[in-house]
């Protein structure tokens, strides 16, 4: 990871009007897919990235790291490789192992060319099209393993200088890599050392989606200095949610060189909005950045502040991250099928009224005297505006704290409402909220009962 001082001003242009236009394919099942702005794991679940950078290339005794990243509750981990023009080139082998120890301790792997960092201003860095060649040379570790591996092509492939040709390197990068046989969903970098502060990526992502012909690219900005400010983050990202343009924040920082980014509103506007991130870095920084280490010397046991805020803190990881599905077994939510259509023997009834939503229960994660939580609500036959779901804990679990909903407990009853973004549904549309709770002895799941207005 390398930044520089940016000084450009932040200007609000508009998206082309293009974006708005691109269509969404199917989801398929080979691996992750991209549709209406949003990433689904090969279950058909969609999955928000919450984890970590991890600067595996240059720190490869740390194979330690994938399971104690794990275990502090990450779903993903974006791994550093090199192509070796600036660093030594990480062979297929050393891939496959990364992929396995990802596989091993339940994480998405994101894997990225770090050669590529400040092209057109970094002395040696490496092109896109250099790093598709080093993608193509370890593809036989690839192959195969789509539902675990995103590819990011390239580190932030351009710097403040020379970038213009950025959207075009970048779709042929892409076109390339569906050639090759590449089916595996694929993530791109900004310009500007990632941060887009001349908005290249905003403006041209609508092309570069088309671009791929299995339209399942994810775009990625990273956020430090650039970023200082809660609205330019919300009008960041805003614009890709409105474009229906899948989009997250593959690194930031709570402090850089270059300004103070503001990673409370980072982290509370991708949490309301279920945007993926990416932390920076779990260990081993330097150059003047060291604060940017998650774990002091790479020991789970010593986080930074920066860590304690990342993992523990307010949306943070251990509050937000859940599994993917594709470890967990968990099956695709899919409408009920329609039942052969016979003759009624009594005409239809209309649901009683306040009762028009279904909920459903499960653990995502559990510890020692601890768990976290996942409730789904979903809208019946008819369009919903609020809801609210009730259980009763019988084995004395209690929940300690919740987000996208208001939860209160009187006893063992626990009570969850809607938040002012997700009441309304659509018929069959459904949303989601998560919680923190406690547990001792076992931890059974309750009954849950769902009404509606």
């Amino acid at each position: 990871m390398k930044k520089r001082l940016i000084t450009a001003g932040i200007a609000l242009f508009a998206l082309l009007a293009g974006i708005l236009l691109v269509g969404q394919p199917a989801r398929a099942a080979a691996g992750f897919t991209v549709s209406d702005g949003k990433l689904y794991d090969a279950n058909g679940n969609e999955f928000v990235m919450r984890g970590v950078n991890h600067a595996h290339t240059w720190y490869q005794q740390q194979t330690s790291s994938f399971a104690n990243i794990k275990a502090l509750g990450a779903n993903t981990v974006r791994v550093v490789l090199a192509s070796g023009q600036r660093w030594t080139k990480n062979e297929a082998a050393d891939v496959a192992n990364v992929v396995s120890l990802c596989k091993a301790n339940r994480l998405i792997c994101v894997l990225e060319v770090h050669d590529t960092t400040g092209y057109g201003e970094q002395a040696g860095a490496a092109t896109l099209g250099q790093a598709v060649d080093y993608w193509i040379s370890v593809q036989s570790a690839l192959t195969g393993q789509e539902k675990y591996v995103i590819v990011n092509i390239g580190n932030e492939p351009y710097g403040n200088q020379n970038y213009g040709t950025w959207a075009t390197d970048t779709a042929n990068a892409i076109k390339r890599l569906r050639t090759a046989g590449f089916a595996h969903t694929i993530m791109v970098d900004g310009p500007n050392w990632g941060q887009d502060w001349s908005f290249t990526m905003r403006d041209n992502a609508a092309s570069v989606f088309a671009a791929d012909p299995q339209r399942n690219t994810v775009f990625s900005i990273h956020m430090y200095g650039v970023f200082d400010t809660a609205a330019e983050i919300s009008d960041y990202l805003g614009r890709f949610r409105t474009a229906k343009l899948p989009i997250v924040v593959g690194e930031f920082g709570h402090n850089h060189s270059d300004g103070d980014p503001d990673e409370d509103a980072i982290l509370s506007y991708t949490q309301a909005n279920r945007i993926g991130w990416l932390g920076w870095s779990w260990s081993g920084n330097g150059g003047g950045v060291e604060y940017l280490d998650l774990a002091v010397n790479f020991n789970p046991a010593d986080l930074s502040s920066w860590g304690q805020r990342l993992f523990n803190g307010t949306n943070g990881i251990k509050q937000t991250a859940r599994e993917a599905s594709v470890y967990t077994g968990t099956p695709p939510t899919t409408p009920p099928t329609a039942p052969p259509t016979t003759p009624p023997t009594a005409p239809p009834t209309s649901p009683p009224v306040g009762i028009g939503c279904t909920a459903t229960y499960s653990v995502t994660g559990q510890w020692q005297g601890g768990f976290q939580g996942d409730v789904k609500i979903t809208a019946g036959v008819s369009p919903i505006n609020s809801w609210v779901v009730r259980w009763t804990y019988a084995n004395g679990q209690t929940v300690s704290q919740a987000w996208n909903a208001t939860v209160t407990s009187s006893g063992s009853t626990v009570t969850a409402g809607n938040v002012s973004y997700n009441g309304r549904l659509a018929a069959g549309a459904s949303t989601s909220f998560g919680f923190i709770g406690t547990w001792n002895g076992s931890n059974p799941a309750p009954t849950l009962s769902c009404n509606a207005t």
